[in-house]
């Protein structure tokens, strides 16, 4: 029985990691290249749907083959303590674990740096020493480390993305003033990975200023005819043909946006599949962007708005009318019956957190597919 190859499902590695190979590769080189190799901090964004779950697994995988150790997280309340009871040596038990903010670092602004007690030990175990700790046993061997993978950085507190960033800056220095070779040196790796935003709140907080030294990769659409190419490797692989001139259309309704990219192949292969027929004719591709559509806006577009102030539904409802075609800045005041100051505020906003993009002068359009069809349906 033949099994549909494409993986909308959030997290599931899909079979071809189309245009992401450049990240891939600075993340691969960081760690062969050693301790300070600027790959080994990095913080990659973009909208929701756009593989950012996707490239934090690969980054596992990748760190795995080349024998480190990896802890994958999801940022949540708990955060540091669920962290630092990872980390913890073995035979130590987690009693308790307390933030305290007052704890002054020198050099370093006060922080957070999330305490736990352990039975084993009389005094606290930090971040920082829990990571310096795993780094010294057995397991890790020479010029190896330990990565560490937060995903959705926008939903951590301020306090543990503190912690955790004055943690990590001490360890690598930590390594740095050690005797060891440098190429014997162990050392840690971490990718925090959030919405658009997530970068600027980051960047903004004075403790982790050294984040600005961070390899920063925005994941974009992906070019259509790689995503033709892809449709044709990957329909093959999996014993079903598509034309050229239908995969082209298939990349085309789904505008190169990686999410959409996966439900689009999903549904037009099953539709075919369905027919238990082994070509995707474009009877499939329609099919399948159809039922792609409803997906997606369940798992993107209504998650798109979640945080968005009034006055930004808004704008982009003043926008929605246009959709999918630009819409002149001077009209978004008309509709909204705003002032042209108004619009240029809330546009910088939008633009910033990626739901929207220039165009042309004096022009902005959706910056995720499908954003104005279903403001327009509310």
């Amino acid at each position: 029985m033949r099994v549909n190859p494409f993986k909308p499902t959030a997290g599931k590695m899909p079979p071809i990691l189309i245009g992401r190979q450049a990240i891939i590769d600075d993340f691969s080189e960081a760690l062969t290249n050693g301790v300070g190799a600027p790959g080994r901090i990095m913080l990659v964004t973009g909208q929701r749907g756009f593989g950012k779950t996707v490239m934090l697994t690969e980054f596992r995988r990748i760190a795995k083959a080349q024998q480190w150790e990896v802890i994958g997280e999801t940022a949540s309340a708990g955060l540091v303590s669920r962290l630092i009871t990872t980390l913890a040596p073995s035979g130590m038990r987690l009693n308790q674990a307390d933030f305290n903010p007052s704890i002054s670092i020198p050099g370093i602004a006060s922080a957070s740096l999330g305490q736990a007690h352990f039975s084993a030990e009389s005094n606290p175990l930090t971040l920082r020493n829990a990571l310096n700790k795993r780094l010294e046993s057995k397991k890790i061997k020479d010029g190896k480390g330990i990565l560490i993978t937060i995903d959705e950085t926008q939903a951590a507190s301020r306090e543990d993305l503190v912690a955790i960033a004055t943690a990590v800056q001490h360890v690598i220095t930590d390594a740095d003033e050690s005797d060891v070779p440098d190429a014997k040196k162990k050392g840690v790796a971490i990718v925090f990975a959030g919405l658009p935003y997530m970068v600027n709140d980051l960047l903004d907080n004075e403790v982790t200023t050294f984040l600005r030294r961070a390899l920063r990769r925005e994941l974009d659409n992906v070019p259509l005819p790689d995503v033709k190419n892809a449709f044709l490797e990957t329909v093959a692989d999996s014993g079903k043909t598509i034309s050229e001139t239908d995969a082209l259309e298939a990349a085309r309704q789904s505008e190169g946006y990686p999410y959409m990219v996966q439900l689009v192949g999903y549904y037009m292969w099953q539709s075919a599949q369905r027919r238990g027929s082994d070509v995707i004719t474009s009877d499939d591709v329609a099919a399948g962007f159809s039922d792609a559509l409803l997906a997606f806006d369940d798992a993107v577009c209504a998650p798109a708005l979640d945080g968005t102030t009034s006055a930004e539904r808004l704008f982009l409802k003043a926008m929605a009318a246009d959709s999918p075609n630009p819409t002149q800045v001077g009209d978004i005041a008309e509709r909204a019956r705003r002032s042209r100051s108004w619009v240029s505020k809330y546009r910088a906003i939008l633009i910033k957190d990626k739901l929207i993009r220039a165009t042309g002068h004096g022009q902005v359009e959706f910056a995720v597919p499908h954003l104005g069809q279903y403001l327009r349906s509310l």
